[in-house]
């Protein structure tokens, strides 16, 4: 063969290779035009594909997705039962429960099969179809907040919290009332339980699902309840100094109170059992401590029953867990004795049963101005065993000299506050056995504001010269001056007053002043 021949030879080969690349590319590219076209909406679905029970074969992707979606839509009247313990089955529809389809692209996938890769790939997945066919799941769901708003309806009416076994007090002994169990429905376990049936076990046709509850049982019972009998620790003040007002509060403070079973490890606030401090709640406006003064509010005297309590608390070896006193001394107690309470304030008087059974508390008042509580459960202490508080003044403040406020009041009006001695104090707790003393631990610590005798006088006048009399006798800092110059200017006033209108002007002075009883508090 000549060099030419050689030549085109070559040429021949070369021509050849370039027709090959050009077919593969152009097969690679069908393919690719194959692929694409299966994602399309119009896309037949190859024979042997179902999703769930619905067979969609030849379907295109928009004719499968209307056949699931009719099939979704006919389930919605089957019935559902939701059931209860107790019988209380409340029955409705898969539609009324929220039914959906969630199409999570199982149709597109369904489509491409057949469709995706070389023509080897291709026909082998063709192959596999025929032979063992291809399911995906019917993804159904349902509405979270429809079943949530079914669940919280129904836990509205079938809940009821449990019901403690109680103690009443009568003339003739203790009256027990038995407890009862309490039962929650489970909304979030609840809502789990028929999303998990529904959409993992249901066979599409009438169905029940049992809904989770919780239940809770009732602290203590009529056996142990029957134990409590025994005078813990009990404590009486009086309030014979107080007007009807403070009267009412403290009788309607005790009342609030009278009666509270505790039982073991239970904890009792004084504060949400007293309170609001409102007219509704059966309180009246009365004295009480506000930054150093004595002011009238709704409950005032109340730290008299919490005060009360609190010893008795301490007499039965309860434990405490909180104790504010006041802010000035009271009367009725020793220093450090006091519990103070204040809404307004934070102050509140906690403690917990610390026994082993049961406590009761009883709270009475009596026609001669005292309220006494006392704490009745199951003795355990050596008989021989005594508890003492001894209350220790470590210092004790008398303020030097008086205070004299004036205030916009009309001229004549005095109101004196007596003076408050201030006091650090602390309480101490001395157990004896058999007479020995065999411990004692300090119980608190108290510190009571010293306030001098204090007192708000009125200087509002027309008058230039009662003015500047008034304001003469405020300048000496003496209250008993002040009183005794306000005193003649009311009545000078009142004269002429009454002068004009030809009446008796009377001794009425408009002056105020609190006897110092001690008796209000915070």
């Amino acid at each position: 063969m000549c060099f030419n021949d050689l030549k085109m030879v070559a040429e021949m080969q070369k021509g050849w290779k370039k027709f090959l690349i050009t077919a593969a590319c152009m097969v690679c590219f069908m393919s690719f035009g194959l692929d694409a076209q299966a994602a399309g909406k119009d896309s037949r679905i190859e024979a042997g594909v179902s999703i769930g029970d619905i067979d969609v074969s030849g379907m295109s992707i928009s004719e499968a997705e209307s056949a699931v979606e009719a099939f979704v839509e006919s389930l919605r009247n089957v019935p559902i039962t939701l059931r209860l313990e107790g019988g209380q089955d409340t029955v409705g529809t898969a539609g009324e429960l929220g039914i959906i389809w969630e199409n999570d692209g199982a149709l597109e996938e369904a489509a491409m099969l057949g469709k995706r890769g070389n023509i080897v790939q291709r026909y082998k997945a063709l192959e596999n179809l025929k032979e063992n066919g291809q399911n995906y799941p019917l993804n159904l769901s349902f509405k979270g907040d429809v079943l949530d708003s079914i669940l919280n309806s129904l836990s509205e009416t079938y809940d009821h919290e449990a019901e403690e076994a109680s103690l009443t007090k009568t003339e003739s002994g203790f009256q027990i009332t038995e407890g009862r169990t309490g039962r929650v429905l489970d909304v979030a376990r609840s809502k789990e339980a028929i999303l998990n049936y529904l959409q993992n076990s249901w066979n599409f046709e009438k169905a029940s699902v049992d809904l989770v509850v919780t239940t809770e049982e009732p602290k203590g019972n009529a056996e142990t309840l029957e134990k409590v009998k025994d005078v813990l620790g009990t404590c009486t003040t009086a309030y014979k100094s107080s007007g009807p007002s403070r009267v009412t509060n403290i009788k309607t403070g005790c009342g609030h109170i009278n009666g509270i079973t505790l039982f073991p490890g239970e904890q009792c606030s004084v504060l949400e059992l007293i309170t609001p401090f409102s007219v509704d709640n059966g309180y009246e406006l009365a004295g009480s401590y506000l930054n150093g003064q004595v002011v009238n509010s709704l409950g005032g005297g109340i730290c008299q029953v919490s005060t009360t309590l609190y010893k008795a608390v301490l007499a039965a070896e309860l434990q405490v867990d909180e104790r504010s006193n006041h802010s000035m001394i009271v009367s009725y107690v020793e220093p450090s004795e006091d519990a103070a309470i204040s809404e307004s304030g934070g102050k509140d008087f906690k403690f917990t049963n610390n026994k082993e059974y049961p406590v009761y508390i009883e709270g009475t008042t009596s026609p001669e101005k005292t309220i006494t509580f006392t704490i009745y459960g199951v003795e355990d202490r050596p008989s021989d065993r005594k508890v003492e508080y001894v209350s220790e003044v470590l210092e004790k403040n008398v303020p030097p000299t008086e205070k004299i406020i004036p205030t916009a009041d009309p001229i004549g009006y005095v109101n004196v506050q007596s003076v408050h001695v201030g006091y650090k104090a602390r309480l101490w707790k001395v157990v004896t056995e058999g007479g020995v003393e065999v411990s004692r631990e300090q119980v608190n610590s108290s510190y009571y504001a010293a306030v001098p005798r204090t007192a708000s006088v009125g200087t509002a006048t027309a008058d230039p010269n009662a003015a500047a009399q008034i304001q003469q006798a405020i300048a000496t800092g003496s209250i008993d001056y002040v009183k005794s110059v306000a005193g003649a200017i009311a009545a000078q006033q009142a004269a002429a007053a009454a002068g004009q209108a030809g009446v008796d002007p009377g001794q009425q002075t408009g002056i105020t002043e609190d006897p110092g009883t001690g008796a209000t508090d915070g």
